[in-house]
């Protein structure tokens, strides 16, 4: 509970939950309306998937803007885009106009954006609390999500009883004019930058590249694939469980979704009580939506379903902030909302892959027999996850070394001139040679990861034990920013390679800018210097 007593946490998080709760009350709203103008599992599934589909399309550009633009300033024109959905949908159930496809169109629109905001909310969270309260902020807002989801589906059940589905729709429209508000409120410290940040397309690039050479958050994706492409099973196909096996209304199927909450918020309160590691926490979550599925394929009862639910809720609590604080935990802030993006996108594409896939596979076959094999599925596909790819800690110290001198240079070039190679030359003894050469490659992600590019290692043919690095930046600046880039770890990396040169002096480093004849050249040669 200790983020709670930051202020600027504490306004955000409650806004942040009454926006998820109204989140929560407009799907149940969807959710039983596409039943009654289209009750066919494919359309009914669809609503998820609409909600789905833009998150995982766009949460990499979205991350690529949050880590360029200010991020307040885009959450709160986020939530504007947010608001005005919800009335568009209020508006047309009112009226009665509303078809299946003008439901899925300014559903898929609410997707987009909670594919812009979920990016950015989730990487302002180190700004909100100091680095040693992270884990707990990661945490309870999970558990502000899984409140939501308790409160959000009884209260829309409830409202589309009393009310109708058209005041469910404006009661989340509602909930924008909180956040908006919380977002105008807080205060955020400005980004002191000495280096421009990098253009859109370019931001995205590099969180692919990111990605693509960490191995840590790649096991997270990888676990957070292996569960929620079958946990979406139970999702996709609960309004149809709920209308045509339990024979419930409006507010029982609110009930339901509040039961799936209701064990996620005892989950999130019992979890820093269990001993064990996120990993293990994962794949004891895994086997228990598997089994929690298993009980929905055979109960008829609303009582029992509800059980089933609430252990699934606990389940997935266990499991989403476990998977949540891994990615964090590896991420520095530089890169941290495209990194989380790609995380967000794997997330979402799972469930938008398998609510569509569950919804096939109940239509041509039973709902029954759809959720035993998303159970059984679950079960296997967990284990071997888990016994593959190991879930990180996420120990390592990311904050910046701020160890690369900036690099000393005859003239400035221009930021934009580019390709940048560097070389830097080692030393090394002959007994040496293959563990120089082991750590080197270990030490070759972070030159890739960071923005390097024809990596490469050449040994000297005509001076026995010189051994040459060399890489490519795509220019300038963005060998600049490389130097920012560099993070604790990463520095104990290099001390690792670099304890293999010989000599009193560091290794020797040179800067060769590509020469193109319409150029102006530097009016004196590079000297060398010990940097990257």
């Amino acid at each position: 509970w200790a983020p709670l007593k930051t202020r600027a946490f504490l306004v955000i998080w409650l806004a942040m939950l009454a926006s998820n709760a109204g989140t929560w009350i407009r799907d149940v709203a969807s959710g039983w309306l596409m039943t009654d103008l289209a009750p066919s599992p494919v359309l009914v599934s669809l609503v998820q998937a609409a909600t789905t589909l833009p998150v995982f399309l766009l949460s990499l550009p979205a991350g690529a803007l949050a880590d360029i633009l200010d991020r307040r300033a885009l959450l709160i024109a986020v939530q504007i885009l947010l608001l005005s959905a919800s009335l568009g949908l209020a508006v047309a159930a009112q009226a009665g106009a509303m078809t299946p496809e003008l439901l899925l169109a300014l559903t898929l629109i609410g997707g987009v954006g909670a594919a812009l905001a979920s990016p950015a909310f989730q990487s302002i969270v180190p700004e909100l609390v100091p680095r040693p309260l992270l884990k707990p902020a990661v945490a309870l807002n999970s558990l502000g999500i899984n409140i939501a989801r308790a409160i959000g589906p009884a209260a829309g059940g409830a409202i589309i009883a009393g009310a109708g589905v058209a005041a469910a729709y404006y009661a989340d429209a509602a909930t924008y004019l909180l956040t908006i508000a919380a977002f105008l409120w807080w205060r955020r410290e400005a980004v002191v930058r000495d280096v421009p940040p990098e253009g859109f397309v370019a931001a995205m690039r590099t969180g692919v590249r990111y990605a693509s050479n960490a191995p840590e958050l790649q096991r997270t994706l990888a676990r957070a694939l292996a569960f929620f492409l079958f946990a979406s099973a139970y999702w996709a196909l609960l309004p149809l469980i709920a209308r045509e096996r339990l024979h419930v209304d409006a507010a029982g199927y609110g009930a339901l979704l509040a039961a799936i909450g209701a064990g996620a918020v005892l989950g999130a309160l019992v979890l820093p009580r269990i001993k064990l590691s996120g990993g293990a926490l994962v794949l004891l979550g895994t086997l228990a939506t598997a089994a929690g599925m298993a009980g929905l394929a055979v109960v008829v009862d609303p009582w029992a379903a509800g059980a089933c639910l609430f252990l699934n809720g606990a389940a997935w609590i266990a499991v989403l902030t476990s998977l949540n604080v891994a990615a964090q935990s590896v991420l520095p802030n530089w890169v941290r909302a495209r990194g989380l993006a790609v995380f967000i996108t794997i997330f979402f594409g799972a469930m938008t892959l398998g609510s569509t896939l569950w919804g096939l596979t109940a239509q041509a076959t039973s709902l029954t027999t759809a959720l035993f094999i998303a159970a059984g599925g679950a079960a296997f596909i967990g284990a071997l996850a888990a016994r593959l790819a190991k879930l990180p800690e996420g120990e390592a110290d990311l904050a910046a070394a701020s160890s690369w001198p900036e690099p000393p240079v005859a003239a400035p070039p221009a930021g934009e001139r580019g390709p940048v190679m560097i070389a830097i030359i080692y030393d090394v003894a002959p007994e040496d040679r293959r563990a120089f050469l082991e750590a080197l490659e270990r030490f070759a992600k972070v030159r890739r990861r960071d923005g390097g590019f024809a990596w490469r290692v050449y040994e000297d043919a005509e001076t026995p034990n010189r051994y040459v690095e060399t890489f490519q930046m795509i220019s300038w600046l963005d060998h600049l920013r490389q130097h920012r880039r560099l993070t604790k770890a990463d520095a104990a990396l290099q001390d690792a390679v670099r304890r293999f040169h010989r000599g009193a002096e560091p290794p020797a480093v040179r800067h060769l800018l590509a020469a193109k004849p319409e150029d102006v050249g530097p009016p004196a040669p590079e000297t060398g210097h010990t940097d990257s």
